[in-house]
């Protein structure tokens, strides 16, 4: 049985990489059923301080692909884009930041519910993309600015269909900003220890961020947004940009809202770790300590692999240390004492945004054990009590009387697909930012679970996207595209827009959704019928909690 469970654990990291319905036939929905499309340099021109920029509309919508926000060299902070002259056609995606090759392509039914596009990689992928209702209309609607998913290693602003913004743009009437950012080895080597040159090199994703959040304030007015009501949002590795966001001094003023969907990731990395993986890189490639600038010309593979050789030596010493195993251990922010002057809720949450309304969320199985162990989907109670045993030892009858409680239904395979990696983190985040005393903080837990392949998705990583950008029919791979997905995703896209429009979550079609507190804990339930539930689960992430294993 040991094996499925480090089968499982290897499957989540890999993969670190939501009144009545409206008719199927008003969503803009997959490329078999295209809406007219306008694409002329004397339609949706918009004007940026870099210069102008054609687009094309479909459906209503205005859709403009692949501006720069930014340019930069290797390992330095991105700098304003250069400028030209006359009209940039901007109707593709740009480039993606290089990374490793998606192994999840080598499994047919994560290949098939994800869809992925993966784009063409290029370092010079600083990029935005943007969906609005309407350009020159003299309106100022909320923006969203979606942080993508993939830890901080890999993933884009395109690469899944549920990111295309414009239903949610169309129906909420607000512009969707999706963007590419420096990921991995190219956005986090800490170079620090070479140097004054490289001292933000550690944490250069996280300005290319920043500078994604300045182009919009500059430029976002032109594309009918509004630059004073900015709302952040992103899931898994998305969410901890996010979590990061709301404390990086840089970023302070240029949103005013945040979403945290399943990336509640409370810890950077440790100066002490991230500056010995870029020594170590630098080792690795045989070069001394004097030529670190080489690292400039370094091709992108070897470089990346050099730095992930450093990971996994560093990685060792650091258990060795007594550190806990990290599921996001080496690309990721780091606390250098500029950028990142602390840990971003560690030991509280950050001063600097006590006043930002703050969504947190999960699913409810996230990383789902039977989804990618088909074994697991029909395991006996028997079986699936002695692999909890692995984790709770002696203790494993608590564990399943104390589950019990919390789902009296459940089948036995729920002992090992519901979530306890992500959710006790996002329990600790809201009650962190509930206890500051400021602006409002507001759960959901997302338990649809989705028909697809018979069932063996559930409400897995990732599947609470298509609903939140009302995709569910775009995403039919990942939702199976019925009546009943399209119910939920009306409710929660309206929820998120009404937040990025308010900062209160509160919509039509679902019940009263109060500010989470630490005494009370409300929790929105996502599922085909909604409700909220207070500490739902309080004993049961008290009682694992005794048990830590790998997280954030």
């Amino acid at each position: 049985m040991k094996k499925y469970s480090l089968f499982f654990f290897s499957a989540a990291f890999l993969l670190l990489s939501a009144s009545m319905p409206l008719s199927a036939s008003s969503k803009q929905n997959t490329p078999e059923t295209p809406g007219e499309i306008i694409a002329s340099n004397s339609k949706a021109i918009a004007q940026t301080q870099s210069g102008q920029v054609a687009g094309y509309i479909e459906n209503g919508v205005y859709i403009y692909k692949g501006i720069p926000y930014a340019k930069a060299e290797r390992f330095m902070p991105p700098t304003a884009p250069d400028s030209w002259e006359g009209i940039r056609s901007s109707r593709a995606y740009g480039p993606t930041c290089p990374q490793a090759k998606r192994t999840g392509w080598y499994s047919d039914e994560s290949a098939f519910s994800f869809n992925w596009d993966d784009g063409f990689p290029d370092e010079d992928c600083l990029r935005v993309n943007i969906w609005t209702p309407g350009v020159g209309d003299g309106k100022k609607r909320p923006v969203m600015v979606w942080l993508h998913g993939g830890g901080y290693a890999a993933g884009s602003g395109q690469e899944l269909p549920s990111y295309d913004g414009t239903n949610l743009a169309k129906e909420g009437d607000v512009v969707v900003v999706t963007l590419n950012h420096r990921l991995n080895v190219l956005g986090f080597l800490d170079l620090s220890a070479f140097g004054e040159k490289y001292a933000q090199s550690g944490n250069a994703g996280l300005l290319d961020l920043v500078a994604a959040l300045q182009w919009v304030n500059k430029n976002i007015e032109a594309f009918g947004g509004d630059p004073s009501n900015v709302t952040i949002f992103g899931q898994s590795g998305g969410g901890g940009k996010v979590t990061n966001l709301l404390a990086t001094p840089a970023a302070k003023g240029l949103f005013h809202k945040a979403i945290v969907q399943s990336g509640s990731l409370l810890h950077d990395m440790e100066a002490k770790y991230s500056r010995r993986i870029g020594q170590l890189t630098v080792e690795e490639l045989g070069l001394k300590p004097d030529e670190v600038d080489k690292l400039a010309t370094v091709p992108y593979e070897e470089l990346l692999a050099a730095g992930e050789r450093a990971i996994a030596r560093v990685k060792k010493d650091a258990e060795a240390d007594g550190m806990p195993s990290m599921l996001l251990f080496g690309w990721a922010p780091t606390v250098d004492g500029s950028v990142m002057p602390a840990h971003p809720f560690d030991p509280q949450a950050p001063a600097q945004s006590k006043d930002i309304p703050v969504m947190i969320g999960t699913t409810l199985h996230e990383f789902t054990a039977s989804t990618y162990v088909p074994a697991l989907r029909t395991i006996g109670q028997e079986q699936a009590v002695e692999m909890a045993r692995q984790k709770y030892g002696d203790r494993t009858d608590e564990f399943v009387q104390a589950f019990a409680k919390v789902y009296p239904d459940y089948q036995p395979k729920d002992l090992l697909d519901v979530d306890f990696l992500f959710r006790p983190n996002a329990v600790k985040q809201a009650t962190l930012k509930a206890a500051q005393g400021g602006a409002p903080v507001y759960m959901y837990l997302f338990a649809w679970e989705s028909p697809v392949m018979d069932g063996i998705l559930r409400s897995t990583h990732c599947m609470e996207i298509p609903f939140v950008f009302d995709n569910a029919l775009r995403h039919a791979s990942m939702t199976g595209g019925g009546e009943d997905a399209q119910v939920l995703a009306d409710k929660m896209s309206r929820a998120w827009v009404n937040f990025a429009r308010t900062g209160n979550p509160n919509a039509d079609g679902l019940p009263q959704w109060p500010a989470f507190t630490a005494d009370k804990g409300a929790t929105m339930v996502f599922d085909s019928a909604c409700e909220v539930k207070y500490n739902p689960d309080k004993a049961l992430l008290e009682f694992v909690s005794e048990f830590p294993g790998q997280g954030f």
